[in-house]
């Protein structure tokens, strides 16, 4: 099998999710309609990942969703991916952690799990409540909640990641002193992203220019100088196009073109050639930061974007 450039990928396994978040820019609607679950068979999810590993094309997967801690076997699917040696990450809204069995739950992934990534877009409950980052977009997750939630991640020894979408109400808001609290690995800053066919109806709400998304930096640029972790900020344009990324239906798609653009689903036509049909840039994906070290035991920040000459301009 050809080498592939993209050494991390991004398996967006389930769509259901506990949130509502009105940015969303991976709701996966369109998957529904031939999928009505908005998921994979169990089997099929671990075969898929077992086709990944066997593969050694790759060096670390995200799983996300939706909300993939709703999935019943992400835990078997993390197991499988471990057991090639691939690095494993969870991204969660965090609502499963700030239930009373959080802790119990979290527990289970020792030693399988190596990062676990918490979507953190505001501290504030009422801005949550405003853009939907709310369970059933009513009960909101409190920052004493997320820092307890954090706690419990150290504790268990996992890297620690925190996404955060900066979108039009929250672009004001500063991070910095909870960012020095929670302490995590790596922070990475996403310019809120329209995507024809997942936030269509709602994101003309969410939308911030690039200034403001640079004055969100700036306000954080304490944070970046210090070098305390991997400082991660990525406008559209970084976003667009440079992350290898398969859909719940298990089929590798894109978003260079603004929209979702699917291949046919791997299990059908086998993991080469389904590579070969997506459009992700191995480029844009060095640009946005997607090289750093992965192992979390030796992780050393690297590739922050400089930005005073790069920001507005990439």
């Amino acid at each position: 099998m050809k080498t592939n450039p993209i050494s991390t990928i991004n398996f967006h396994l389930w769509e259901p999710c506990n949130m509502r978040c009105g940015f969303c820019f991976a709701t996966f609607q369109d998957v529904k309609q031939n999928l009505p679950k908005g998921h994979l068979p169990k089997e099929e999810a671990l075969r898929l990942v077992q086709l990944l590993g066997e593969s050694q094309l790759f060096q670390k997967i995200t799983f996300v969703g939706g909300e993939p801690t709703l999935c019943p076997w992400l835990l078997d699917l993390v197991k499988m991916a471990k057991s090639y040696g691939l690095a494993t990450c969870v991204v969660s809204n965090g609502a499963k952690l700030a239930q009373k069995d959080g802790e119990k739950y979290l527990s289970g992934f020792c030693p399988f799990l190596d990062w676990f990534a918490l979507s953190i877009d505001s501290l504030h409950a009422h801005t949550n409540l405003h853009t939907g980052r709310a369970v059933a977009g009513t009960k909101v997750i409190l920052k004493e909640d997320y820092l307890r939630i954090i706690r419990i991640i150290h504790d268990y020894g996992f890297s620690l990641k925190i996404n955060t979408v900066v979108n039009q109400f929250n672009f004001e808001e500063d991070f910095t002193d909870f960012i020095q609290q929670a302490n995590p690995k790596r922070w990475k800053i996403l310019q809120v992203l329209p995507i024809i066919g997942q936030n269509d109806n709602k994101i003309i709400d969410f939308v911030i220019s690039d200034s403001q998304f640079a004055q969100f930096i700036q306000k954080h640029q304490s944070i970046s100088d210090r070098k305390i972790l991997d400082f991660v900020p990525e406008t559209n344009d970084h976003i667009k196009g440079s992350y290898l990324m398969i859909d719940p239906a298990g089929r590798f798609f894109d978003n260079l073109n603004g929209t979702h653009e699917y291949g046919k689903p791997i299990l059908e036509i086998g993991l080469e050639t389904a590579l070969a049909q997506n459009q992700a840039n191995y480029d844009k994906f060095v640009g946005r930061g997607g090289l750093y070290q992965i192992s979390p035991k030796n992780l050393t920040p690297n590739n922050e974007v400089d930005i005073t000459t790069n920001l507005l301009t990439l």
